[in-house]
Protein backbone atom coordinates (compact mmCIF):
# COMPACT_ATOMS: atom_id res chain seq x y z
CA UNK A 1 0.00 0.00 0.00
CA UNK A 2 1.54 3.52 -0.97
CA UNK A 3 0.46 6.60 1.04
CA UNK A 4 0.26 9.89 -0.31
CA UNK A 5 0.39 13.07 2.46
CA UNK A 6 -1.22 15.78 1.13
CA UNK A 7 -2.65 19.00 1.86
CA UNK A 8 -4.94 20.74 0.26
CA UNK A 9 -4.06 24.19 -1.99
CA UNK A 10 -0.55 22.89 -2.54
CA UNK A 11 1.33 21.23 -5.07
CA UNK A 12 0.88 17.58 -3.40
CA UNK A 13 -2.02 17.84 -5.59
CA UNK A 14 0.33 17.12 -8.60
CA UNK A 15 0.95 13.60 -7.11
CA UNK A 16 -2.37 13.27 -5.74
CA UNK A 17 -3.93 13.18 -9.57
CA UNK A 18 -0.58 11.20 -10.71
CA UNK A 19 -1.84 8.27 -8.54
CA UNK A 20 -5.63 8.47 -9.67
CA UNK A 21 -4.23 8.31 -13.44
CA UNK A 22 -1.67 4.88 -12.51
CA UNK A 23 -4.95 4.01 -11.11
CA UNK A 24 -2.75 2.49 -7.87
CA UNK A 25 -3.77 1.06 -4.21
CA UNK A 26 -3.03 4.19 -1.98
CA UNK A 27 -3.86 5.81 1.04
CA UNK A 28 -4.20 10.02 1.25
CA UNK A 29 -3.75 11.49 4.20
CA UNK A 30 -4.57 14.76 4.94
CA UNK A 31 -2.03 17.20 7.01
CA UNK A 32 -3.32 20.12 8.53
CA UNK A 33 -1.81 22.81 7.94
CA UNK A 34 -4.08 25.15 10.15
CA UNK A 35 -3.17 23.18 13.05
CA UNK A 36 0.64 23.16 12.16
CA UNK A 37 0.25 19.51 11.73
CA UNK A 38 3.13 19.09 9.37
CA UNK A 39 5.77 20.33 12.37
CA UNK A 40 4.30 17.90 14.94
CA UNK A 41 6.40 15.01 15.58
CA UNK A 42 4.39 12.18 14.27
CA UNK A 43 4.53 14.00 10.67
CA UNK A 44 7.99 15.00 10.86
CA UNK A 45 9.38 11.64 11.50
CA UNK A 46 7.71 10.94 8.03
CA UNK A 47 9.23 14.08 6.41
CA UNK A 48 11.95 16.07 8.30
CA UNK A 49 11.45 18.83 6.08
CA UNK A 50 7.76 19.41 7.21
CA UNK A 51 6.50 19.88 3.97
CA UNK A 52 4.05 18.14 1.57
CA UNK A 53 3.78 15.72 -0.74
CA UNK A 54 5.61 13.16 0.93
CA UNK A 55 4.74 9.18 -0.19
CA UNK A 56 5.13 6.70 1.92
CA UNK A 57 6.08 3.16 -0.19
CA UNK A 58 7.37 -0.53 0.46
CA UNK A 59 11.20 0.73 0.36
CA UNK A 60 10.80 4.10 2.39
CA UNK A 61 9.49 7.66 1.96
CA UNK A 62 9.88 9.96 -1.17
CA UNK A 63 9.66 13.47 -1.06
CA UNK A 64 9.74 16.36 -3.81
CA UNK A 65 7.19 16.55 -6.35
CA UNK A 66 9.43 15.68 -9.07
CA UNK A 67 11.03 12.41 -7.55
CA UNK A 68 7.49 11.19 -6.71
CA UNK A 69 5.86 11.71 -10.17
CA UNK A 70 8.81 9.67 -11.78
CA UNK A 71 8.53 7.14 -9.07
CA UNK A 72 5.03 7.25 -10.01
CA UNK A 73 5.40 6.89 -13.68
CA UNK A 74 7.94 4.15 -13.04
CA UNK A 75 6.01 2.27 -10.79
CA UNK A 76 2.99 1.80 -13.45
CA UNK A 77 4.52 1.85 -17.09
CA UNK A 78 1.51 0.59 -18.45
CA UNK A 79 -0.29 3.36 -17.89
CA UNK A 80 2.32 5.20 -20.22
CA UNK A 81 2.64 8.57 -18.08
CA UNK A 82 6.29 9.42 -18.64
CA UNK A 83 8.24 8.11 -21.97
CA UNK A 84 9.84 5.66 -19.95
CA UNK A 85 11.40 3.92 -23.43
CA UNK A 86 13.27 7.03 -24.78
CA UNK A 87 15.89 8.86 -22.44
CA UNK A 88 15.99 12.06 -24.37
CA UNK A 89 12.20 12.55 -23.97
CA UNK A 90 12.01 11.39 -20.41
CA UNK A 91 15.14 13.61 -19.10
CA UNK A 92 13.21 16.67 -20.78
CA UNK A 93 10.01 15.53 -19.00
CA UNK A 94 12.25 16.17 -15.88
CA UNK A 95 13.52 19.26 -16.76
CA UNK A 96 10.18 20.78 -16.94
CA UNK A 97 8.79 19.67 -13.94
CA UNK A 98 12.09 20.71 -12.25
CA UNK A 99 11.63 24.32 -13.65
CA UNK A 100 8.39 23.96 -11.72
CA UNK A 101 10.07 23.13 -8.63
CA UNK A 102 12.65 24.76 -8.67
CA UNK A 103 11.80 28.26 -9.80
CA UNK A 104 8.17 29.07 -10.71
CA UNK A 105 7.20 27.32 -7.24
CA UNK A 106 9.85 29.25 -5.82
CA UNK A 107 8.76 32.46 -7.35
CA UNK A 108 5.46 31.69 -5.68
CA UNK A 109 6.32 31.02 -2.28
CA UNK A 110 8.09 34.61 -1.74
CA UNK A 111 4.41 35.72 -1.84
CA UNK A 112 3.45 33.86 1.21
CA UNK A 113 6.65 32.45 2.88
CA UNK A 114 9.06 35.74 3.04
CA UNK A 115 10.31 34.37 6.73
CA UNK A 116 12.29 31.67 4.52
CA UNK A 117 14.41 34.33 3.20
CA UNK A 118 14.48 37.53 5.08
CA UNK A 119 13.37 38.69 8.96
CA UNK A 120 12.92 42.31 7.79
CA UNK A 121 9.15 42.66 7.02
CA UNK A 122 9.68 45.26 4.42
CA UNK A 123 11.65 42.67 2.72
CA UNK A 124 8.27 40.55 2.72
CA UNK A 125 6.08 42.82 1.31
CA UNK A 126 9.06 43.37 -1.14
CA UNK A 127 8.86 39.74 -2.33
CA UNK A 128 5.12 40.16 -2.37
CA UNK A 129 5.00 42.97 -5.01
CA UNK A 130 7.64 41.19 -6.54
CA UNK A 131 5.39 37.95 -7.35
CA UNK A 132 2.93 39.17 -10.59
CA UNK A 133 5.82 39.90 -12.06
CA UNK A 134 8.19 36.57 -11.49
CA UNK A 135 5.51 34.35 -11.43
CA UNK A 136 4.24 35.96 -14.72
CA UNK A 137 7.64 35.25 -16.31
CA UNK A 138 7.72 32.10 -15.31
CA UNK A 139 4.13 31.53 -17.01
CA UNK A 140 5.36 33.46 -19.91
CA UNK A 141 8.70 30.79 -20.90
CA UNK A 142 5.95 28.07 -19.73
CA UNK A 143 3.55 29.24 -23.03
CA UNK A 144 5.57 30.47 -25.16
CA UNK A 145 8.25 27.67 -25.14
CA UNK A 146 7.72 24.96 -22.80
CA UNK A 147 4.21 23.75 -23.45
CA UNK A 148 4.10 22.05 -26.53
CA UNK A 149 0.21 21.16 -26.79
CA UNK A 150 -1.74 19.95 -26.26
CA UNK A 151 -0.22 18.27 -23.45
CA UNK A 152 2.85 19.55 -21.92
CA UNK A 153 5.23 17.01 -23.74
CA UNK A 154 3.12 17.17 -26.94
CA UNK A 155 0.89 14.43 -28.25
CA UNK A 156 0.87 12.30 -25.31
CA UNK A 157 -0.11 12.97 -21.49
CA UNK A 158 2.23 12.39 -18.54
CA UNK A 159 2.93 13.42 -15.21
CA UNK A 160 3.98 16.58 -16.26
CA UNK A 161 0.47 17.61 -16.56
CA UNK A 162 -0.72 17.59 -13.45
CA UNK A 163 2.17 19.47 -12.30
CA UNK A 164 1.46 22.40 -14.22
CA UNK A 165 -1.86 22.22 -13.93
CA UNK A 166 -1.56 22.42 -9.57
CA UNK A 167 0.76 25.17 -10.42
CA UNK A 168 -1.52 27.07 -12.85
CA UNK A 169 -4.44 27.06 -10.08
CA UNK A 170 -1.97 29.46 -8.28
CA UNK A 171 -2.42 32.10 -11.37
CA UNK A 172 -5.05 34.47 -9.98
CA UNK A 173 -4.25 34.45 -6.42
CA UNK A 174 -0.35 35.35 -7.14
CA UNK A 175 -1.81 38.59 -8.98
CA UNK A 176 -1.14 37.14 -12.70
CA UNK A 177 -3.66 37.67 -15.12
CA UNK A 178 -4.61 34.49 -16.87
CA UNK A 179 -5.52 36.07 -20.03
CA UNK A 180 -1.92 36.42 -20.23
CA UNK A 181 -1.77 32.88 -21.05
CA UNK A 182 -4.15 31.32 -23.13
CA UNK A 183 -2.31 27.87 -23.95
CA UNK A 184 -1.94 27.54 -20.58
CA UNK A 185 -5.70 28.36 -19.41
CA UNK A 186 -6.63 26.01 -22.11
CA UNK A 187 -4.63 22.96 -20.35
CA UNK A 188 -5.90 24.09 -17.08
CA UNK A 189 -9.57 23.67 -17.94
CA UNK A 190 -8.93 20.24 -19.91
CA UNK A 191 -7.30 18.81 -17.43
CA UNK A 192 -10.30 19.22 -15.20
CA UNK A 193 -12.24 17.50 -17.87
CA UNK A 194 -10.38 14.01 -16.95
CA UNK A 195 -11.83 12.10 -14.66
CA UNK A 196 -8.91 11.24 -12.31
CA UNK A 197 -8.54 15.15 -11.63
CA UNK A 198 -12.31 15.49 -10.61
CA UNK A 199 -11.52 12.96 -8.45
CA UNK A 200 -7.89 14.07 -6.78
CA UNK A 201 -9.59 17.45 -6.61
CA UNK A 202 -12.60 16.20 -4.45
CA UNK A 203 -10.44 14.51 -2.31
CA UNK A 204 -7.86 16.85 -2.04
CA UNK A 205 -10.57 19.25 -1.19
CA UNK A 206 -12.85 17.62 0.94
CA UNK A 207 -13.68 19.07 4.43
Amino acid sequence: MITLFYAPNTCSLASHIALEEAGADYEARRVDFAANAQRSPDYLAVNPKGRVPALVTERGVLTETPAILAFIAQSFPHKALAPLDDPFAFAELQAFNAYICATLHVAHAHGRRGARWADDPAAHEAMRRKVPESVGACFELIENGMLRGPWVMGEAYSVADPYLFTVAQWMEGDGVDPARFPRVIDHRNRMMERPAVARAVAAATAA
